[in-house]
């Protein structure tokens, strides 16, 4: 992480508004969350500025999502924020900031889903919606949606550092789960529509079940699998096989096999960041441990089944 040597406060996100968006100037400005690549600073009760700090990739990003969400969201069957506006960089900023709706909710890491049925169904039909062909001009992922032996460094190097952590009871169940993973044959259908990013801290829950999904900085095209590890990383226990029912079309056996080998990466990336968090270091957010625990041990129970 790179934090930006420009402290960005309430005062100055206003005094952007006043230079390149005047008419939104004048509504209440909070701080929403400081997240890897964005600050999140909600606008009046309907819209956020969303300005890059920590990453040095955020302002592609962040393009990105203003070139393409807006044509993707009306499809969608739960609320995203959409971008509205778009600000350049200037003296004051060196860097692009967008304004988006704003969409109500507590991060799933904070507050996991519940409710087994109803958020099995809620992302279920979220991705189905979502994984549609996607045209030629589509933005390729920074090794997302690709074939997942293209990542078995992560994963040895993820592995051996959440071991010898302590994080990790069995390295050896995690390893033979992602073993199968790689050995599954290779997505062959269209290149799909994929969030590419879809853990604990970018879905948002109400009343139990998930009611938005946040941060389509990752937004990207390839295997369907990226996404479908999301049934053992986001939903409660015992909701992966209705969601598995519920998205269309069914998934195949090695399209399962290749999501858990993505949703162990996930689990390990979390492992570590929540390791972090717990003892303050850079980027660390503790929140992240408990639910790539959970999904870890999820993982191995289904490969052995």
């Amino acid at each position: 992480m790179t934090h930006t040597e420009i402290e960005i406060t309430a005062e100055f996100v206003r005094d952007l508004l006043c230079d390149q968006h005047p008419d939104l100037a004048d509504r209440p400005l909070r701080l929403g969350a400081r997240g890897w690549d964005n600050q999140l600073w909600r606008l009046g009760d309907d819209l956020a500025v969303r300005l890059p700090w920590a990453t040095r990739s955020a302002d592609v990003l962040l393009r990105k999502e203003y070139a393409w969400l807006p044509a993707l969201a009306p499809r969608l069957p739960l609320p995203v924020p959409v971008p509205q506006r778009l600000g350049e960089p200037s003296e004051r900023f060196p860097r692009p900031w967008i304004v988006t709706t704003w969409v109500p909710g507590t991060p799933a890491d904070r507050t996991p889903a519940t409710r087994a049925a109803e958020a099995a169904d809620a992302l279920a039909a979220f991705l189905t919606a979502l994984h549609r062909p996607a045209p030629d001009a589509a933005p390729a992922g920074r090794g997302r949606g690709g074939p997942l032996a293209d990542r078995a460094e992560r994963f040895t190097e993820g592995l051996a550092s959440a071991t010898e952590l302590g994080l990790v009871p069995d390295p050896g169940a995690v390893r033979a789960v992602w073993q199968d993973a790689v050995a599954a044959p290779a997505w062959s259908g269209p290149a799909l529509w994929l969030h590419g990013d879809l853990h604990p801290a970018n879905i948002l829950t109400t009343d139990g079940t998930f009611c938005g999904v946040i941060d389509f900085g990752d937004l990207c095209t390839g295997d369907p699998a990226c996404d479908l590890a999301a049934a053992w990383v986001l939903l409660p226990d015992g909701a992966a096989d209705r969601f598995h029912a519920a998205y269309r079309p069914a998934p195949d056996a090695p399209t399962l096999r290749r999501a858990r080998g993505w949703a162990v990466l996930q689990a390990l990336s979390g492992l570590l960041i929540g390791e972090a968090g717990l003892h303050g270091r850079p980027g660390g957010k503790p929140t992240w441990g408990p639910p790539a625990r959970t999904a870890l041990r999820r993982l191995i129970a289904s490969a052995r089944r």
